[in-house]
């Protein structure tokens, strides 16, 4: 299929520009032949006229003239034979023939005073000065199009500095000292991707900050907890201290999972170690009660562990906070995950949850946001329907 592009539409008009070109180189070649021909057929007649009226007058031919015309009268008879055989045979043996013998113009002269063989040696000129005109013409748009398309080479590297911005990678450099409108577009695209930068860095820098001012709190909290005589509640400020400490630790997943600032470790896992790690880190007291595990058949995914049992996590605990049974229940099949849990059907189609900060009953509305984003980083797909009272969740 044809690919619509800038380049493509370019090479289209410079090759319609050569063929024209080319047809027009060929047609006036044609058009000057056409005209040598008709010019040669005028004076062969009039040669003929000429030599039959000086015949009647002196009774010989002018072979003067005929050197003049540039036309050689044939006196080989074995020549004279072969040729007068060849016009025989073609049909074309009459008063006054002209035809092409061996390569040579062959102009037959028979009436009632003499027979004659000449050949004409006169050859069209061969078209130099139309050559020379064509090829600067075609020089000058060969030049020309070696031109457009240099000027288009600082597109393609911006394209390609675009494609890798896309990619994550925020240190590039696309500006141009050129004088044209690509430059133009390149140094805005680099002035904003300069403003990203900055704008994440200082983002990063904020988020870090906050963080690490939380962990300050955290560890001393922890630290008094350990002060408390009542075992039991030392025990229960303990898990609420890691529990807000792993927290954090999400949190600073987040950050670089939404500005792609982290790097994979990519490993295969079975699909029911990945699940129960998901379930350690829901951080509940008797998960057992929570959460079912029904093993159908298990299989192995290449997976970043920390990542991916942080999406199933968030899959988990949404399905324990608004299930009306406070029970979930995961089913490992196949190539797929189910996590399903009693409750009602979505408000809204799934694809409004993926969205950060979507409206919902308690949280920031990030849960869903996350599993996609880490999803789509594993080339995953998460797929939802109700049935039978049950919201279902799959993780293809």
């Amino acid at each position: 299929m044809f690919k619509d592009s800038l380049r493509n539409k370019i090479n289209l008009v410079f090759s319609i520009t050569l063929v024209l070109l080319a047809s027009l180189f060929i047609a006036s070649v044609k058009y000057d032949h056409a005209k040598f021909e008709e010019r040669n057929a005028l004076q062969e007649r009039a040669i003929a006229h000429y030599l039959y009226d000086y015949y009647l007058k002196t009774g010989k031919i002018d072979e003067a003239y005929l050197e003049s015309q540039n036309v050689t009268l044939i006196k080989d008879k074995g020549q004279e034979i072969q040729i007068e055989r060849y016009f025989k045979e073609k049909g074309k043996y009459k008063k006054y023939a002209v035809d092409t013998f061996h390569l040579q113009r062959i102009i037959l002269i028979n009436n009632d005073r003499f027979k004659l063989f000449l050949e004409n040696r006169n050859k069209p000129k061969y078209p130099v000065k139309r050559i020379i005109v064509f090829s600067i013409v075609l020089m000058f748009i060969l030049f020309l199009y070696l031109w457009i398309v240099r000027s288009l080479k600082p597109l393609s590297e911006l394209k390609n500095k675009i494609k890798t911005f896309s990619e994550g990678n925020l240190d590039i450099s696309c500006a141009s000292n050129r004088d044209d409108e690509i430059a133009e577009v390149a140094n805005e695209f680099d002035h904003a991707v300069k403003m990203i930068r900055e704008l994440l860095q200082s983002r990063q820098l904020f988020l870090r900050a906050i963080m690490h001012e939380l962990k300050t709190p955290i560890a001393k909290g922890r630290l008094m907890s350990e002060m408390l005589p009542d075992e039991k509640s030392k025990a229960r400020m303990h898990s609420i201290f890691e529990r807000l400490n792993l927290l954090i630790d999400e949190f600073a997943k987040i950050e670089k999972i939404t500005s792609r600032n982290f790097e994979l470790h990519i490993k295969p896992y079975k699909m029911t170690d990945l699940i129960e790690a998901s379930i350690d880190i829901l951080m509940t007291e008797n998960p057992e009660r929570l959460v079912s595990i029904e093993v159908k058949k298990d299989y192995i995914v290449k997976v970043d562990f920390e990542l991916f049992t942080l999406a199933l996590k968030n899959l988990i605990d949404n399905a324990i906070k608004y299930s009306s049974d406070k029970h979930v229940i995961v089913t490992i099949d196949e190539e797929h995950v189910d996590i399903i849990n009693k409750g009602k059907a979505l408000a809204e189609p799934l694809e409004n949850y993926f969205k950060p900060f979507h409206t919902s009953r308690s949280g920031l509305g990030l849960g869903i946001y996350i599993v996609k984003s880490i999803l789509d980083i594993h080339h995953m797909e998460l797929v939802y329907r109700h049935e039978e009272g049950n919201n279902i969740f799959t993780v293809k």
